[in-house]
Parts: structure tokens; C-alpha cells; sequence
């Protein structure tokens, strides 16, 4: 039985490959070719464990969508009330922003992906649907809606600014949103 536990590593390291090098690359450069070499696997391993690339590419992506809203998690779980929660988002605000250059790329290409297709925008309706569920937790629907938005907002701008707002705006711009939106607190 060590086949199926050897195939879901295989599977695994495809998948991360395909990601690493959509991060390094760009999806326009990945190919079965240079994923199999990425993930040391036969070329043959591609048609195997996946029908083609969009399948290869829509798991890669879900796979990064789980990373994405478990990191909502870690930082939406713990708190207590509103005040805590508002803190605990731009936490994850500056942890999203200040992390992963990686992690930054794959959202755009996935947000680009899903602005031209359709299985791509459900995994994308999907993502944030999971992201809301952490939020309303703390607000309600429809300010957990928005402050799904504002984090993207806020993540992409000071990722990408040369000079990043610190923490006491991207509090503020919650408090703002939030004020009258808590579920508790």
C-alpha cells in the first residue's frame, strides 16, 4: 500500500511545483515539461495523476486557495470579541502584505485567471466565501463582506508600495468599517 501514500507525495510535489513555478514564471510559461522537472517526476506522472493542465491547474490553485484561507484562520480563530478581531485582521493584514512574495503572485494570476474563466472564478467565489466565514465570526454578513474586500485592498497596496502605511491606518480603516458591524464586543 505504499503506491497510494508514494502517489499523494507525488501529486503533492506536482502541485507545489506548479505553483512555484506560476509564481516564478507566470501562468503563460508553465508547462507539463517543466512542472514534471520541477517536481523530479516522469513527464508521464502529469497525465497520470492529472487530465490535462487545467485540471492540473485548477487543483494547484485550490491547493493554494486552502493555504490562504487556513492563514485566515490562524489569525480569526482565537479572538474573543470585536475589539480583539479587529486587531487579529490587521495582523493578517500586515502578515499577508509583509510575507510571501509568492503567495502575493499567485493571487493575482488566480484573480486574473478568474476574471477570463469561469471554473477559475468559482474557485475564487469559493476562497472568499471560506475568508467570510472566518470574519462572520466576529461581524456581521454584510460588514464581513466588505472587510473581506478591504483586506485585499489593503494587503495588495502595501505589498506593493515602496513605502508600506503601518498599522495604525490599516487599524483605522478596519475600526471604520467595523464600528457598527461587530457580533459581539
Amino acid at each position: 500500500m505504499a503506491t497510494g501514500h508514494t502517489d499523494s507525495q507525488r501529486r503533492a510535489r506536482i502541485l507545489d511545483a506548479a505553483l512555484d513555478l506560476i509564481a516564478e514564471e507566470g501562468i503563460a510559461r508553465v508547462s507539463h515539461r517543466k512542472i514534471a522537472a520541477r517536481a523530479g517526476v516522469p513527464l508521464g506522472s502529469m497525465t497520470y495523476h492529472f487530465s490535462g493542465i487545467d485540471d492540473l491547474l485548477r487543483e494547484a490553485f485550490a491547493r493554494f486557495s486552502d493555504h490562504v484561507v487556513a492563514v485566515f484562520d490562524a489569525h480569526l480563530a482565537a479572538p474573543a470579541d470585536a475589539a480583539a478581531a479587529r486587531q487579529a485582521v490587521a495582523d493578517l493584514v500586515h502578515a499577508l502584505s509583509d510575507g510571501s512574495r509568492r503567495d502575493l503572485v499567485l493571487a493575482q494570476e488566480l484573480y486574473t485567471l478568474a476574471a477570463r474563466q469561469h471554473a477559475y472564478r468559482e474557485l475564487t467565489h469559493e476562497w472568499m466565501r471560506r475568508s467570510r466565514v472566518h470574519l462572520e465570526k466576529h461581524f456581521d454578513p454584510d460588514t464581513a463582506r466588505q472587510l473581506d474586500a478591504l483586506i485585499e485592498g489593503l494587503t495588495l497596496h502595501r505589498a506593493l508600495s515602496p513605502q508600506p502605511h503601518g498599522r495604525a491606518l490599516t487599524l483605522e480603516a478596519i475600526t471604520r468599517i467595523t464600528a457598527a458591524g461587530g457580533r459581539s464586543g
